[in-house]
This record gives structure tokens, sequence and C-alpha cells, in this order.
């Protein structure tokens, strides 16, 4: 019989980036030849990217920004790939130097990638390094969804939260873990909650920092939290819904902008939620980044789009969640009886209050709202972030297997 090392070993590769320099050239040529639109005539977000942000992106991306930097970055982690349900899976896998680690795996989103994740790897890999507890360390899994970066495309429609999750639980098995737990945010989050309503086996508990199921379905709305947050959600849900909607409706359409131009690319995956565009923004035109919101960073994940064509693909997982919301018919999904975890950062599209996450996770057994951070919470502020899953992991410790 085949052990789980023997099997990991057969299935599992080592994985490096290695990107041309003609496609490094190709792409800065594309970015000094864009084409621009006349400025917005408004003086605020309200008619989407702004001219001088996106032109002063552009000036720094093509002059001043190197794809090496954050290709070393990458390369100096353990990345691997291993093919699951016909799709090759690349992830970040990093072992912490401390005993009893507890195995995390933490999915990213859209329009995010393992980058928005690097920052938090020292943290939780060695909390000592950073003021933490050896107790509270993890061995850290990065996948990369389907689609999106270094993971290739599926070549078949299927592939929703539900399906990515069951992928991450056969991929946890492949590493040879029998107790785990998983956290996610965005995107991430939708599959963390499958993960949790499938209950893999080895799975003890999750952790997520955006509320998915108040995006489906409407929350009361009795205290003023409540109201302030239902108020949050209804501004997204008719001023920040354009990229939302287009992407679960006609990915293909703005597939091929994505695809062709380095400018439309960046200027898509800008026009997010309002906290993180603003703070974006600052960071390009003032030189004034958020926490760790810098124009290299954000460039970073830019360019991973770019280099690997991703941007049509990983748009159609807004699609496959419409679709699968479709199918289900309005039909309750299993509850999630593994224990939960859940922070509110202040500047995500809607603060989410206790009283929102104890109604869709029964079993809540950390919950704290904290002073900063926005919707790409580890990328932003990876320190805060990293105390917030060890604390609302601590309590699983001694679930772990001996």
């Amino acid at each position: 019989m085949t052990t789980v090392e023997e099997y990991a070993v057969s299935t599992i590769r080592p994985f490096s980036v290695d990107i041309s320099e003609e496609a490094l050239i190709e792409l800065r040529r594309r970015v000094v030849a864009a084409r621009w639109p006349s400025s917005e005539l408004a003086t605020d977000r309200s008619q989407g990217v702004q001219l001088a942000t996106s032109q002063e992106l552009a000036r720094y991306w093509s002059s001043d920004y190197d794809w090496r930097r954050c290709e070393a970055r990458l390369n100096a982690l353990p990345q691997f790939k291993t093919e699951i349900d016909g799709v090759d899976i690349h992830f970040i896998h990093v072992k912490s130097p401390h005993a009893n680690a507890l195995p995390l795996i933490m999915t990213h989103g859209w329009p995010g990638s393992v980058i928005e994740l690097l920052e938090v790897v020292g943290p939780l890999t060695d909390p000592p390094a950073y003021g933490g507890l050896p107790e509270d360390a993890f061995d850290l899994v990065l996948p990369s969804m389907p689609g999106y970066g270094f993971s290739s495309e599926p070549t078949e429609i299927g592939w929703d939260a539900g399906r990515m999750a069951q992928a991450w639980a056969e991929l946890m098995h492949r590493l040879g873990y029998t107790r785990y737990v998983a956290q996610g945010g965005d995107q991430g989050a939708a599959v963390t909650d499958a993960m949790g309503r499938q209950a893999p086996e080895g799975l003890i508990g999750i952790h997520m920092n955006l509320l998915v199921p108040a995006l489906l379905a409407p929350q009361p709305a009795e205290s003023d939290e409540e109201r302030v947050a239902a108020d949050e959600v209804a501004t997204f849900s008719s001023n920040g819904f354009g990229y939302f909607l287009e992407q679960a409706t006609r990915p293909q359409t703005i597939g091929y902008a994505l695809l062709d131009s380095p400018i439309a690319l960046a200027a898509w995956m800008l026009d997010h939620d309002t906290d993180s565009y603003y703070k974006v923004s600052r960071a390009f035109v003032d030189g004034q980044p958020a926490g760790n919101l810098t124009r290299d960073h954000i460039l970073d994940n830019i360019t991973l789009y770019w280099l690997t064509g991703t941007g049509a693909s990983a748009a159609r997982s807004y699609w496959e969640s419409g679709r699968a919301a479709a199918l289900a018919g309005g039909q309750a999904p299993p509850e999630v009886k593994l224990p939960v975890g859940f922070t509110t950062f202040p500047g995500e599209i809607f603060k989410a209050p206790r009283s929102w996450v104890e109604r869709n996770y029964p079993n809540v057994t950390y919950f704290n709202e904290v002073e900063r951070g926005g919707h790409f919470a580890a990328w932003e502020e990876p320190e805060l972030f990293a105390s917030e899953i060890r604390a609302s992991f601590r309590g699983l410790r001694a679930l772990q297997a001996p």
C-alpha cells in the first residue's frame, strides 16, 4: 500500500518562477503605449478609477518597478505544483521551525493572489521573531485558486467554491496533515465557508474576515450596529457592484481587455471597494501607502495577473459562484458545525456585527473587531492579521493529533 509520503513525492513537484525578459519588455511597451481617456468629470471615484491614479501607476510601472524583486521573493519560499481534479494547483508550503505547529491553509481572493498573503508567512510560521509565542506557530499552505496565478485554468465548467474546498482537503491530505485549520477572505472566505460546511476529515476549525452569507441574503437590521452594516451592504450593492456583476455574468467579455491591456487590467483590479481604492490611490498619487499596501506590492499583484494571463480565468470564478447559487435554487446549505473564528476589520465592505456572524455560524468560538485594516487585511496589516489568526485558533490546539 502506498504511504502518504510516497504518494506525495510522486504527485507533488517543486516549482519556481521564471519569467522571460522578453515578457517584461513587452509589458513595459504596452504600458507606455497606452491610450488614455479624458479625465473623469467627478471629483471622486464615482465614475471609476481616476485618471491621475492610473497615469501615476503607469509611470511607476514602466520606469521604477522591478518584477525581479518579487520573483526572487517568491522563489525564496518553498513552492510546488500538484494536479488535483484535472487542474495543476500551485501552492506555497512553509513549515514552521517550531514543534507542534498547527497546519493552516489560507485562501486568497480577487483581485488578490498569494502575493497578498506573503507578509503573514513570517508572523504565522515563526511567531517569536515577531513578538509572539512558539506555541502559536503554524505550518502554512498558500494555494493559488484554479485560474489564478501559477495554477492552471480549469478546462470545464464547475470549479465553484465548493469544488475548490474539496481540492484543498485533498491537498492537505497529500501533504500528510491529519488535523488542520483553514482561513480566507473575499473569494477565499467563500472557499473556507464551503470547507466548513463540507467538514472534511481532519479540518478542525475555520476563520474568515468577510461574512459571505450577508452578501447573499438579507440580514436583520434591528440594532444600530446591524442597521449600519445593512446600509453598507446596500451601498456596495448599488454603487460598488460593477466588477462583481460583470464577472458574475460576462467574465469572457471583460477578459479581452484584461488580457490585451495592462492598464485596463490595473484599472479593473483597482476598482474594488472604496476604502481599498483610496488607499491604493494615495500610495501612487501621494506616496502615502496604507500599511503594507505600497506601490511595489500593489504592482507585484497586478503584474502577476498580467504575466500569467489570468485576468479572464480569474474573473470566471465569479460566474461559477453565480451558477452554483442558481443551481442551489435557494436551498439552505449544510450548517457549519465546526468552530468558527471571525475578525471584523473597519475598512471592510461592511463591518459584520457579531449578531450576524452568530446567526450564520452557530458555533462561533472567536470574534473580534480591530481598529485597523480593510478588505485586504492580511496584505495591509499583516502583523495585526497574524495576531488575529493566532488568537482565533489558540483554543483548538489541543485538538491536534499528537
